[in-house]
């Protein structure tokens, strides 16, 4: 025999008939009062941390004075999402695999609207306002309303995160889809779990060891399991390109320094001042702590072998951070919480506007740019020392275009790379003899020099037939006018 379906009742129906009309009525208001504060609560929850992050990602978005600013990785973006996609997919083939999928979001971009530096950044302005939102969802779900306010905030004012809130690169949006999934493996949604983790792998590969700081939580689930093998499988073919390209695409790099080791101890006594005592909620901190010191952690020793550790590879990491900082800040009793708070603001504050500068980043190459227009003469030839500097022109062709490149064997779409093949050596003296000036383009003093013989070359071609009539310095460069020594020479103006 069937039993009769429960039917939930409103909590008002029978107030009307157990108790006077007078007090149902004041009953009645409370309850009304209450469900509209938690509404308010709720809808505040949701629409502040992205209100906030959008707030600051708009808040000096083209990074200095008129025109703005832009370091050479944003010139890549633009150089190459602007490409026409059979090149950009052909390049990618050669170099930069990792970088793909931004780039061809950006590609996009750039086609419905051009808009120079905020065309370029405010997809990434777009993407730390969603991360926010996410940070409060994972809050909300394992601590609180007041949690997940104050997480999501938190999240949105960190330095770092506001960095690459303003930058044309895939960090913010690699940050957004760990942030999202984390939310998508604490509902168990494992399809939509391994899609949106898959994103972000795509993004940069180095979002899979954010699965790693997943699995120390989920792993006894099934889901979870399979949904980490649908991940690494579906990554294979990136992996598979990107490892080829590891070389060239990372051959700059180092072992980690001791800078990076004592900034990872600096997190590491962060996170267990903030995950220790009963006031943090036991669940938040079995996901929060491996999701900040894991993927770090972990690329730091790979690092020791293979350097490959860039911080920002691993931006994701502050989502558990903020988690940390948000139980600890909604679970705050007194006043001194609040003034520790206040006392952070002023040095946040003036880290929050330094980030707004041209000098809070490696290099200018708006304003290499502008030094170039501005010392060049018409006819004059160029010179990249060292040749990946040509990066650096790139993205303003109209300043590029009229310059001779007198170490250019193949332009970068011809070359399928990101900064074009040059001459060998001795093609190099011989155009450089037939010179008159040459503007070239090098690093500031005291950066190591290029030993590879094609620079050895320009550097000992310009000492034995050149002066040197200017040297400019910029943000991250040197712009030096040379002139041939002798009749066909000579500095003029610049």
């Amino acid at each position: 025999m069937e039993s009769a379906p429960v039917t939930r009742k409103h909590p008002e129906a029978d107030i009307s008939r157990d108790i006077s009309p007078d007090l149902g009525r004041d009953l009645r208001r409370d309850l009304s009062r209450d469900l509209s504060r938690d509404a308010g609560r709720t809808a505040l929850r949701r629409v502040a941390p992205p209100l906030v992050a959008l707030a600051l990602g708009l808040w000096g978005l083209e990074r200095g004075p008129a025109g703005g600013s832009m370091w050479r990785d944003e010139s890549v973006t633009v150089q190459v999402a602007h490409r026409p996609l059979g090149d950009l997919w052909e390049l990618l083939g050669q170099v930069d695999a990792v970088h793909g999928l931004h780039y061809l979001l950006l590609h996009g971009v750039f086609a419905l609207w051009d808009g120079g530096l905020w065309a370029l950044r405010l997809p990434s302005v777009a993407a730390t306002a969603l991360a926010a939102a996410g940070v409060a969802a994972v809050a909300h779900r394992l601590a609180g309303e007041r949690a997940a306010l104050c997480a999501g905030v938190a999240y949105a004012v960190l330095p770092p995160v506001q960095m690459y809130a303003q930058e044309g690169r895939s960090y913010a949006f690699v940050a957004c889809a760990v942030v999202w999934a984390t939310h998508l493996m604490l509902r168990e949604r494992w399809a939509a779990y391994a899609l949106v983790l898959l994103l972000g792998c795509w993004l940069h590969e180095f979002a899979v060891l954010a699965l790693l700081a997943h699995g120390s939580v989920a792993w006894r689930s099934r889901g979870w399991r399979w949904s980490a093998a649908v991940v690494v499988v579906a990554l294979l073919p990136l992996a598979r390109v990107s490892a080829g390209q590891a070389e060239r695409q990372l051959g700059w790099l180092g072992r980690p320094s001791w800078q990076d080791w004592a900034a990872y101890g600096v997190l590491v006594l962060a996170v267990a001042l903030l995950a220790r005592g009963p006031s943090a909620p036991r669940e938040l901190v079995r996901v929060a702590v491996p999701l900040a010191l894991l993927p770090p952690g972990l690329l730091l020793l790979v690092s020791l072998a293979h350097p490959w550790y860039v911080d920002r590879y691993v931006l994701y990491a502050l989502t558990g951070l903020a988690l940390l900082a948000g139980a600890r800040l909604a679970a705050a009793r007194g006043v001194w919480p609040w003034v520790l708070v206040a006392a952070l603001l002023a040095p946040l504050g003036w880290w929050s506007g330094w980030l707004r500068t041209p000098e809070s980043r490696k290099d200018d190459v708006l304003a290499v740019a502008a030094a170039v227009r501005e010392r060049a003469r018409p006819g004059d030839a160029v010179l990249f020392m060292p040749s990946r500097r040509r990066e650096w022109l790139l993205s303003s062709p109209a300043v590029y275009a009229p310059l001779h490149d007198l170490a250019l064997d193949r332009s970068p779409t011809a070359s399928r790379s990101l900064w074009g093949t040059e001459a060998d050596p001795a093609r190099i003296r011989a155009r450089l003899a037939a010179a008159p000036r040459v503007v070239a383009l090098l690093d500031p003093e005291g950066q190591p020099l290029d030993p590879c013989p094609a620079e050895v070359a320009k550097r000992e071609a310009l000492a034995a037939g050149f002066v040197p009539c200017s040297v400019t310095p910029v943000r991250g460069a040197r712009i030096v006018v040379y002139a041939a020594r002798g009749p066909a020479g000579g500095c003029g103006r610049g």
